[in-house]
């Protein structure tokens, strides 16, 4: 059964950073896009970055030149560098991964969130 773990979030000051990383476990023939999506209370969830397997990356604009996606292909993981921190960035993220099951079997797979709390 292939899960998603996130770790990294937490309390920081307007200003801070943290680090998020999501591995992929269980057995997986393949990992293509993956991502970070973030939901705050009383709103939807919202896309914050996504990373394809090649590396071409994509963010929100309310995170852009702040917040760094990377990906480690061997370890089926990938990472949320946060910088420059607002109150507004609060709210818990959830990876997102397209894993390829099999050559021909693919699915979404969605992490169990991490709470990223940015006080003022």
């Amino acid at each position: 059964q292939v899960q998603l773990v996130e770790s990294g979030g937490g309390l920081v000051q307007a200003g801070g950073s943290l680090r998020l990383s999501c591995a992929a476990s269980g057995i997986i023939f393949g990992i293509n896009d993956m991502g970070w999506y973030r939901q705050a209370p009383g709103k939807q969830r919202e896309l914050v970055a996504t990373i394809t397997s090649g590396g071409t990356t994509n963010y929100a604009s309310s995170v852009k030149g702040r917040f760094t996606i990377s990906r480690d292909n061997a370890k089926n993981t990938v990472y949320l560098q946060m910088d420059s921190l607002k109150p507004e960035d609060t709210a818990v993220y959830y990876c997102n991964a397209d894993i390829r099951f099999t050559a021909s079997h693919r699915g979404a797979r969605w992490g169990q969130g991490t709470q990223v709390t940015v006080s003022s």
